[in-house]
């Protein structure tokens, strides 16, 4: 069977990889519309080609952590005829759970080190695109396990690092200088945690006192 050709849009932030993608892809018959580095770059991308899919990584800038799959479920519900396919590192339960709560059909999602050879992503791309869905094993076993891993341990160690010393009571300043790192550079890890534990901006109560809180309670600290 000859597959169609297939017009697609590629979001993923390291521009090594990106560019070999679209090489690869490229000699496979599928044409690469445009290219991002960020979610708003996506989001923006597929609203001016409206491909026949989307290829999203999941951790993008500025915190490199779900920015791409929450984008993706943007995109899902904005635009339905839009394949979405999640091609990452990272399992996050949660947000493919809602990506897939809408109905799975021309949904896809692999882990990039599960794919060895260039046929089977672009296979993936066709079926996705066609109205299929297409799942890695792991992402289905996590799935039915109903996402049960503490949100603690979806923190980098980094991030773990700076939680623990919010614990202690320590401020964004005497944070930077324990780890002899910017305060720019720990407001950073302090907005990944909030993201990583659900915590919104518009939350009334104090995001740092309840992210040390759901630390405490998950770790029996």
């Amino acid at each position: 069977m000859i597959n169609r050709h297939l017009r697609v849009v590629m979001a993923e932030d390291s521009v090594v990889l990106r560019d070999g993608m679209v090489e690869l892809l490229g000699a496979r018959g599928c044409e690469v519309v445009a290219t991002a580095g960020t979610a708003p770059e996506l989001l923006a991308a597929v609203a001016a080609h409206r491909p026949d899919i989307a290829v999203v990584d999941i951790r993008m800038p500025p915190t490199h952590t779900d920015e791409g799959i929450r984008a993706a479920v943007e995109i899902r519900a904005r635009t339905a005829d839009v394949g979405i396919l999640v091609f990452s590192q990272h399992v996050e339960t949660a947000w493919a759970a809602r990506l897939l709560a809408g109905g799975a059909a021309g949904v896809g999602y692999l882990l990039k080190e599960r794919v060895a050879r260039t046929s089977e992503l672009v296979d993936a791309l066709h079926r996705v695109a066609d109205g299929g869905t297409v799942l890695d094993p792991e992402v289905v076993t996590r799935l039915m396990r109903g996402g049960q891993r503490r949100r603690v341990d979806t923190l980098t160690p980094r991030e773990r690092e700076v939680l623990e010393l919010m614990a202690q009571g320590h401020s964004n300043r005497s944070i930077a200088a324990l780890l002899v790192v910017s305060e720019r550079a720990v407001e950073k890890h302090v907005a990944a945690v909030f993201t990583k534990f659900g915590l919104r901006a518009t939350d009334t109560e104090n995001r740092r006192v309840k992210a040390v809180l759901n630390y405490l309670a998950e770790t029996g600290g």
